[in-house]
This record gives C-alpha cells, sequence and structure tokens, in this order.
C-alpha cells in the first residue's frame, strides 16, 4: 500500500477575493501537512497537492466545506514517491495560461466518459483525437493515433486550431492531464465553427485509472518533482 496520495483538481467558478483565500489556504496548508502547488484566480481554482491520506483527506473536507468548492472532484493518484517539497498558493491572472480570456466557458464541449472514449476505438469510429498538451508532454505518451501539437505552451493553442480546420465537419476529441486545459481549448474550437467537438471527462488522469494497458501509449508527464507517472 502507498504511503502517499497527490491529488489534482480544478473548478471554473467565480472566486470574489483571490488573494485573501490565498493566504488563509496556504496558512491551512502549512499548519497540516499539504505541499504542493495551487493556483487561485477570479474564474477559479486549480491544484496539485501532495501528503498522507489522513492529511489529504483532512485537505479535501477542508476545501469542500466552501460552498462554492463543495462539488469539486479531486483526481488520486497513490504514489511511494516525494511529489513536492514546498507548498505554493498563488494568485494568477487565469488558473490555467491560455490567453483565452475573450472564450466563454459556458460553450464548453460535452465530456466524453473513459468508457466512452474506449468504445469510440473498439468500435473503430471515425473521429480525431488532439492532445492539448506541450509537445514535451506528449513526447513522454500520447493516445493512440493522437495528433500532438508542437507547441510550448496553451497559448498557441489558437494556432493549432487554425491547422486543424481540415477536420472542421468530423468528430473531435481533446484531451490534457486532468481536463482543465480542454475546457477552453474545446470551448475555442466550438468558436471557430468546430461542429462535433468533445474533451475527455477528468483527462488522462481519469482514463489510465479506469482503463490502463488499453489505448493510452507511454507514460504521463507530470508537473510535480516525479515528471512522470
Amino acid at each position: 500500500m502507498s504511503k502517499y496520495k497527490v491529488i489534482s483538481f480544478y473548478k471554473y467558478v467565480e472566486v470574489e477575493n483571490p488573494e485573501g483565500f490565498a493566504k488563509e489556504h496556504l496558512n491551512w496548508c502549512l499548519k497540516n501537512g499539504i505541499l504542493g502547488k495551487v493556483y487561485l484566480a477570479k474564474e477559479g481554482i486549480s491544484g496539485s497537492v501532495f501528503g498522507n491520506d489522513e492529511a489529504i483527506s483532512k485537505y479535501k473536507n477542508q476545501l469542500k466545506s466552501f460552498k462554492k468548492f463543495e462539488d469539486i472532484w479531486f483526481k488520486e493518484i497513490p504514489t511511494d514517491q516525494i511529489a513536492f517539497k514546498k507548498m505554493h498558493v498563488r494568485v494568477k491572472d487565469e488558473i490555467v495560461n491560455s490567453g483565452l480570456h475573450a472564450t466563454k466557458l459556458e460553450i464548453t464541449a460535452p465530456k466524453l466518459t473513459p468508457e466512452q472514449l474506449l468504445k469510440f476505438y473498439e468500435d473503430g469510429k471515425d473521429f480525431v483525437i488532439v492532445d492539448a498538451r506541450n509537445w514535451y508532454e506528449s513526447k513522454i505518451g500520447k493516445f493512440k493515433n493522437a495528433i500532438t501539437p508542437q507547441i510550448t505552451h496553451f497559448r498557441e493553442w489558437p494556432k493549432v486550431v487554425e491547422e486543424l480546420e481540415e477536420f472542421k465537419d468530423k468528430t473531435i476529441v481533446t484531451y490534457c492531464t486532468g481536463g482543465i486545459r480542454c475546457e477552453k481549448a474545446s470551448a475555442y474550437m466550438r468558436e471557430k465553427g468546430f461542429k462535433d467537438v468533445y474533451q475527455i471527462d477528468g483527462g488522462i488522469l481519469n482514463f489510465i485509472q479506469q482503463w490502463p494497458d488499453t489505448y493510452w501509449e507511454g507514460g504521463l508527464f507530470v508537473f510535480d518533482d516525479r515528471k512522470v507517472i
């Protein structure tokens, strides 16, 4: 049994005073043995934190005690490795740097469950699967037959969408590590006239936990001291 857990999470929701929340949140984490990175913005929260079972259980209860975060989804990965050595809570303009400020999250693509994606593959459905991550992430691992754009920053996504113009009328499935980038990536594609766009519910993390050794090829790049899982 693993000694520790890493949990990843995000939620797009209005946060009225991110600076005040960040200060209180950091103090709570430092007092309760939580390490990792949490980002706050007026548009929401995202993070990846690490600790033993007891600390992680307390953390989840603490975050869910706030009404705006009561339904937040934590993706858990057990580990014996030290994932973080410090705790950072930072306020940013966006919880993931996209530059897509004008993109409306209300039109984000419907979510495809891991089971539905598995069925797409096994039924031989005609679909295009697109990696919304950076090139160095997709070099470590990707979905079978995925298009892996050679970008260094998510801010380059509009250029990727231009290059995908030929697939405008096809079924498109976008994916990223935990889902946060695809919320805006898929919404942007729909704004640009892509008609049949999906995003994987819970991202790669959710898929590989439910269906390991199927259509994911390679390892998963993670933004902590483990680097690859």
